[in-house]
This record gives structure tokens, sequence and C-alpha cells, in this order.
């Protein structure tokens, strides 16, 4: 994961006459600013640290001294981390349920004794969702299993897609 180095410059000043000002700009705000109740805002752009000339405090967009995946975000998770609840939201977010018009399809693979994770990665596969089969594959799913029909992720998946499976699983191999 990329972390992007910023610095964030704050300053703020409470008056009395604020409420009045706030309400005499958004009433006439041409007004405001010839009384001078407006100021522009003391909040310095947000700028890379590099370009910035400051020295101040920087945030590195990390978790602590980790990166996403080793912060257990993504990438990180073990093939028993993933349950039916995965499939099944899955299952909805890709639309599946919208077209298919029913569970059955992911009850019948539920059902099957397959793996939530291998499910996964053949319903991703069916889709050429290659982030989320990255993701599998890193989390020790098997591309090999078969469906109620006898059919695999690769079997599922088109060309390109395919090429990707197997080309990923030889580099986490390697």
């Amino acid at each position: 994961m990329a972390s992007i180095p910023c610095t964030f410059q704050l300053s703020a000043r409470a008056s009395s006459a604020s409420a009045a000002a706030a309400a005499a700009a958004r009433r006439s705000p041409r007004a405001a600013a010839r009384l001078g109740w407006l100021r522009p805002s003391r909040l310095s752009a947000v700028v890379p640290a590099s370009e910035s000339g400051r020295v101040g405090p920087t945030c590195f967009f990390k978790f602590g001294n980790k990166d996403a995946e080793g912060a257990g975000i993504y990438g990180s998770q073990g093939r028993d981390d993933f349950d039916r609840d995965d499939v099944e939201q899955y299952f909805n977010y890709m639309g599946m349920l919208a077209v298919e018009g029913t569970y059955d399809k992911m009850e019948a693979l539920l059902n099957q004794d397959i793996h939530p994770v291998d499910i996964l990665l053949m319903l991703a596969a069916s889709e050429g969702d290659k982030p989320k089969l990255e993701e599998l594959l890193r989390a020790g799913a098997k591309y090999d299993v078969k469906d109620v029909d006898g059919r695999t992720a690769l079997d599922r998946a088109a060309d390109d897609t395919r090429e990707f499976i197997l080309g990923f699983a030889a580099t986490l191999a390697a």
C-alpha cells in the first residue's frame, strides 16, 4: 500500500462576533466581505510534506508501522477466515442474486461441502474479479475444487481470467 506524506497546519481563533458574522455572511456575503467580517480560511492548503517547506507533524496514511496487509485489513486473511456469510455477501455484492433471482446456486455450492473460500474463488472467477481472485488465492483458495456440475474455478473463468489465476498461483508457489 502506498503512503502519502502530508503536513497539516491548523490555527483558529474564536470571536464573540463569530455568530453574528456568520449570520450576516449567509444573508449577504458581499456586504460581509466589505465590512471585513469574512476572512480567508486559516487552514493552510494540504500539500505533500516534501513541497510544504514546513517542519511539523507529518502523517503517513498507515496503521502504526504496518501497511493495510500487515494490519489485517487486506490480504492477510487465511483460508479459515472465510465463512458462509462471506459467500452470501459477495453473491449479493456482485449482483448475482439479482441475475439469478434466487440463492439456489449459492446454497447448492454451500451444501456440497465446499469450503467457502473455494466457493468465493469460483464466483470471482465467473465474474473476472481479479482483485478478489488475488485476495482469495493468497488466502489459500484452491482453483481445482469442483462444483455441483463438476466445474472448477478455471472452467468458470474466461480465458484472460484463467491465465491470471494460473499465473498468480504460480507466483505464490515460487
